[in-house]
């Protein structure tokens, strides 16, 4: 008979991965932009071509292409990809390229806009599931979402492709842009994906500005931005969102920055346990990192030569624009608006460069943060040197 002690749950040794990869530099997820294309013409999106656009369409990575980066990554530690685009739908070969990135073992997500699912995506993905699938709703009424969209018929291609989904009893995770043509219907957005989603409803206010830095489409980025008084306004509208940024205003408001200067451009987690990848192959420590100097290209390399010499090299620049010093490298809230090294270059040529759109959003969100949470220094909150 068998005298071993039963093992429970609780007497199971604890598991270490995360504790071991602390502070090691290993590419465990990527974001794989299969393509630029898609078959909406939204004013605010920051990397759409047109579906029929010859030129994008040749540059596009390969199966074998996306097929070769994905063992390259594999073999440094990978154990997610994120597939994106453009619509990855978009793509003929798009079954060929996911069943590709399963056989290498890795966990799969994929965003899309539903709007070009099949019967034959469906059972792809009932036979080999997603990790996570998340679904963009631009409005839940034809008017709201083909003014975003731009496209007549696409509201009802966007219904008819989620409910084949959600019928199937697939995961599916739906999510918003909180902009100038959908804020009035946002409540409404709201209510829809916290109804239909399996998961989480997520919404994002901030938009950043084009990879191809196309001026005119910037505009239109720019005119779908809402006001830092409006992104306030539908932040506190929603409950479960103004909870959680008081919750995390501990993480998300660092004080210490507030006394000492940063002497380094990259404070965030790119190219720490993650990186990107464009359509046409260009390697860049997060999705929206495109400064020249900043970027690999994989066709005419390897990706070990881009994690292991070009990563430490970008995370080693430092600022030189005093202004980026004085505003943003000293600023306890910086983590409250949409700087970044990559947002800064978008909107200003520069990674260092100051944007006074974001500082108006950061302070509005922290003044609205103090009012929830009194216990907090308005020192803390509002440094000196950016009352």
């Amino acid at each position: 008979m068998n005298t071993k002690p039963f093992v429970t749950t609780s007497s199971l040794p604890e598991f270490n991965l995360w504790n071991k990869l602390a502070g090691q530099r290993v590419p465990l997820s990527f974001d794989l932009e299969i393509t630029a294309r898609c078959n909406n013409d939204c004013r605010h999106c920051y990397i759409n071509l047109p579906a029929g656009d010859r030129k994008a369409k040749k540059k596009e990575l390969s199966i074998a292409e996306i097929s070769d980066i994905a063992d390259q990554a594999v073999k440094l530690g990978a154990l997610w990809v994120l597939i994106s685009g453009g619509e990855p739908l978009l793509r003929q070969d798009f079954p060929e390229i996911y069943l590709a990135l399963k056989r290498k073992g890795l966990l799969i997500s994929l965003f899309t806009n539903a709007c070009l699912v099949t019967e034959e995506h469906v059972a792809l993905f009932k036979k080999y599931p997603p990790r996570d699938l998340e679904v963009t709703v631009y409005g839940v009424t034809r008017e709201t979402y083909e003014r975003v969209t731009r496209k007549p018929g696409s509201y009802a291609a966007f219904r008819r492709g989620l409910d084949l989904l959600l019928k199937a009893g697939l995961k599916v995770r739906l999510k918003a842009m909180a902009i100038r043509s959908n804020v009035e219907e946002l409540p409404a957005i709201a209510a829809f994906c916290r109804e239909h989603t399996t998961d989480y409803f997520r919404f994002d206010p901030l938009l950043h500005l084009r990879y191809d830095r196309d001026p005119q489409r910037n505009v239109d980025i720019q005119t779908e931005r809402l006001s830092s008084a409006e992104i306030v306004a539908v932040e506190q509208a929603d409950d479960a969102r103004a909870r959680s940024l008081e919750h995390q205003c501990d993480r998300l408001i660092v004080p210490e920055f507030a006394t000492d200067a940063l002497d380094h451009l990259f404070y965030c987690n790119a190219g720490m346990k993650n990186f990107a990848v464009s359509y046409d192959g260009i390697f860049r420590l997060c999705s929206d990192l495109w400064h020249p100097d900043t970027i690999f290209d994989l066709r005419k390399g390897s990706l070990a030569e881009a994690w292991n010499e070009l990563v430490p090299r970008v995370r080693a620049m430092q600022p030189t624009n005093p202004v980026f010093q004085e505003r943003c490298g000293r600023c306890p809230i910086v983590n409250l608006c949409l700087y970044c090294p990559a947002h800064a270059y978008l909107e200003s040529g520069q990674m260092d460069g100051w944007n006074d759109y974001f500082c108006q959003v950061a302070h509005a969100r922290a003044e609205a943060i103090a009012t929830a949470r009194p216990d907090l220094q308005p020192s803390i909150l509002f440094p000196p040197t950016q009352r």
